[in-house]
């Protein structure tokens, strides 16, 4: 373990953090010390200003009635560029405040000009509703700003509501899903609404990456054009995580320039940061004999019920709704055998409850009723919860940005508080426990979006073409030239004097699902009540939806019964396993193109579009703890993606030079790819399981041993770009999480893959830092 003091010294000497943390350590044999690092980061003091003077006075004295007497010094200034004419992103952390840098100049401009509407984006209805209730206690404090009218316009309105919105709105609360299909489509109903838009809100842009996030861009695109087409030039009001180079990812979601504020000026008590590495099982072993650790989840629940007992408010976060229940109901148990009375101060949280459910939990959470909840990340975004005294991450959320949103719920002020980090069996969660200068000091992912993927521009310039038809103009500014004369000769869209019109009864809005994948979906259905519980991309389905895999969906438990890839459906029935299904798949891949290509002596790194051939052959069932129960095989259809890839090649001399004979070119090419793409979401926002790879000792295209990672979406959703453009960053920290973990041939928490179509076989994991030490030496030529 390191840190920058001794974990066991006098507790009368140490932060309340660390207080707490002494706590959970009690009992812990020195030889089984779970803790890989602890910082103590100091407190933070608030940076105030004056109101700007171009606010206006009514909206001023509504916020402070609201409790700002002072704003910090980052709202005034993302406020005031907002006002001055430019978009802005401010990106700052968790509780900071960022809801005011768009309420100061919007109800401002809605106060003085009683025409002027304003519009707000947010990916979850949950979010949505939080900051349409915050608005609508500021606009009824005051009669200056009662004719604001803020209103929601989502699925759930009624259709008078809609009615009386689309007539008389002036601050409408939506989703991206709602503009897409609801308002842009519909343009002509809203005339009077986008002429005199002024504002464009955009909350926690952060959240919007990969497939979604190129969706939303041009979805934003298609706004901005629609308002111009009635003469309206909107601002738009970005908030965001604080994430690597906000200014341009803002640019890229909007398609227009973006100015960053990111100096935060919010005060924060002192925060002791630890991370912790459950041990390995003695009892247990996985695939292929591999040692097993602890799980997260189990960890969490024992740490909780230790801070309840100290009376620690504390807040633990899962990564999945099952995972939450569990890790509430693992806690409770814990708290019976110590202290009965904490029992019912323990509760889940996580979305698909029901608004005054939430509600409840939400204020027992605040006023200290309730001590202690588990919950996904529907608790990350937007509600207004902070203060508490403890924060556990059960498993690294996915991005630095979302760490630090989880962990800025934690401290009151004044006081210190705990943020635990609990590592999961993942390559990168052992990475980040043992590098934590990759968790604490800057984040080094940026948001990844590509707007210019073929497969979601085609079907969004439908949308825009049938909202307005494109001009030349138009199409080559958005780069769809070639991507409309392919759709043209499908009979889809045609090029006339006067633009692009869609073609005959085309209706794109129906067919882009702009949360989902590329192509045909597939119904989830309940075949016991007949209930659709959602949808999957056709491509996806075979690997999440085969027979007998686990489906969870609003915390309830399915198995699939059967799929059916023709009809577009899944059956599945209500059922609780003990296990969790990973798909077994085999993949090929060929090179296309080859869209860049460099040479750093013996190794060759290009970024190349491939086709990839995959099927999935069977599945593993694994119990919580790891023990894989057995391996079902399947008869699948094979399925093809065109997307984009990021290979190295290596020579042979070069492996052998390294001290890796040719018997073992295959384990230990394998062993990298592996850690390869668990690691790549340390550098690109996108989750393992958005990506795959491919290794072999002689491929076909390059006559050389080759590792291929690429996107798992159609056309590429810019992951693969992001590793290429930073590939030393990435396998560096590779070679590191795999030499760094303990175990000694290799296990999930380094260069085991949960969806390994051979098995996890052969597996090299000696050869794999040999291997990626000897890349480096290369690229650093």
């Amino acid at each position: 373990m390191s840190s920058g003091d001794d974990n066991v010294a006098d507790g009368a000497q140490l932060g309340y953090g660390r207080q707490l943390l002494n706590r959970v350590l009690a009992g812990t044999p020195a030889a089984d010390d779970p803790l890989t690092h602890v910082a103590d980061l100091p407190a933070r003091a608030a940076a105030t200003t004056q109101w700007p003077t171009w606010a206006s006075r009514e909206v001023i004295e509504a916020l402070r009635e609201a409790g700002v007497s002072e704003p910090w010094t980052h709202q005034v200034e993302a406020a005031s560029i907002a006002a001055s004419g430019r978009n802005v992103v401010v990106s700052t952390g968790t509780a900071s405040g960022k809801s005011l840098a768009y309420q100061l100049p919007i109800l401002t401009t809605l106060a003085q000009d009683p025409l002027a509407t304003a519009l707000y984006l947010a990916p979850t209805k949950a979010l949505g509703a939080d900051q349409l209730r915050a608005v609508r206690e500021l606009t009824e404090s005051t009669d200056a700003l009662f004719g604001v009218r803020p209103i929601a316009y989502d699925g759930d309105t009624p259709t008078e509501v809609r009615q009386w919105a689309r007539e008389n709105a002036r601050w409408l609360f939506t989703n991206p899903d709602m503009l897409h299909i609801g308002i842009l489509r519909a343009h002509p109903r809203w005339s009077f609404f986008m002429r005199n838009l002024r504002y464009v809100v955009v909350d926690e842009c952060h959240y919007y990456r990969g497939v979604f996030g190129s969706n939303v861009a041009l979805v934003l695109r298609r706004l901005r054009r629609i308002a111009a087409r009635y003469g309206a030039d909107p601002v738009f009001v970005l908030a965001s995580a604080t994430t690597s180079d906000p200014a341009a990812a803002a640019t890229r979601l909007v398609g227009a320039p973006c100015v960053a504020v990111t100096e935060d000026g919010s005060p924060h008590g002192p925060r002791t940061v630890a991370l912790w590495e459950p041990p390995l099982l003695k009892e247990v072993t996985g695939e292929n004999g591999a040692p097993v650790r602890r799980s997260a989840a189990g960890e969490a629940s024992r740490i909780m019920a230790d801070l309840l007992v100290e009376g620690a408010r504390t807040l633990t976060f899962v990564r999945s709704r099952r995972g939450a229940e569990l890790t509430a109901l693992g806690t409770q148990r814990l708290l019976a055998e110590i202290d009965p009375d904490l029992v019912s101060r323990v509760a889940a949280y996580r979305a698909g409850y029901l608004p005054e459910d939430r509600r409840e939990l939400e204020a027992g959470l605040a006023d200290g009723t309730l001590l202690g909840a588990a919950t996904t990340n529907a608790l990350e975004l937007g509600v207004d919860i902070a203060g508490l005294d403890a924060i556990v991450v059960a498993g690294f959320p996915g991005t630095v940005a979302s760490f630090w949103q989880q962990a800025g719920r934690s401290g009151r002020r004044g006081q210190g508080s705990l943020v635990l980090l609990v590592a999961r069996d993942d390559p990168l969660d052992t990475y980040l426990v043992h590098h934590p200068a990759a968790l604490l000091d800057k984040p080094v992912e940026a948001t990844v979006t590509d707007p210019t993927n073929p497969y979601v521009l085609g079907p969004q310039l439908l949308c825009a073409a049938l909202e307005l038809p494109l001009t030349d103009d138009e199409v080559l500014e958005l780069g769809g030239w070639d991507v409309l004369s392919a759709l043209a000769e499908e009979g889809l869209i045609r090029r006339r004097a006067h633009g692009w019109f869609v073609a005959g009864e085309t209706n794109p809005h129906a067919a882009v699902s702009i949360r989902g994948g590329i192509g045909n979906q597939v119904a989830i259905v309940d075949g016991e009540s007949g209930r659709m519980l959602g949808t999957s991309d056709a491509g996806r389905a075979p690997a999440t939806l085969h027979r007998g895999a686990v489906y969870i969906h609003q915390g309830e438990t399915f198995v699939v019964d059967e799929l059916d890839l023709d009809d577009g459906i899944a059956l599945v029935h209500t059922e609780e396993p003990e296990w969790t299904t990973s798909a077994r798949e085999v993949t090929d891949i060929t090179i296309d193109e080859v869209l860049t290509d460099e040479r750093y002596g013996e190794v060759r790194v290009a970024l190349v579009r491939v086709e990839v051939t995959n099927q999935v052959v069977g599945y593993m069932r694994k119990l919580v703890s790891g023990e894989v129960l057995d391996q079902i095989e399947l008869d699948m259809p094979a399925h093809t993606l065109h997307t984009r890839a990021v290979m190295y090649t290596v020579t042979p001399e070069l492996l052998e030079r390294s001290g890796i004979s040719l018997d073992r070119f295959p384990g230990s090419l394998h062993a990298a790819e592996h850690a390869a793409i668990g690691l790549l979401p340390l550098v690109a926002t996108c989750d393992r399981w958005d990506i795959g790879g491919v290794s072999t000792a002689l491929h076909q295209d390059t006559g050389l041993p080759t590792v291929f990672v690429y996107d798992g979406h159609q056309g590429g959703a810019g992951f693969a770009d992001r590793g290429h453009s930073e590939i030393e960053v990435w396998l560096t920290a590779t070679r590191d999480a795999i030499a760094s973990c303990e175990c000694g041939a290799g296990c999930p928490s380094c260069v085991q893959s949960p969806k390994c179509g051979n098995g996890n076989h052969p597996l090299d994991k000696d050869g794999a830092v040999r291997l990626l030490t000897a890349v480096l030496g290369q690229l650093s030529t």
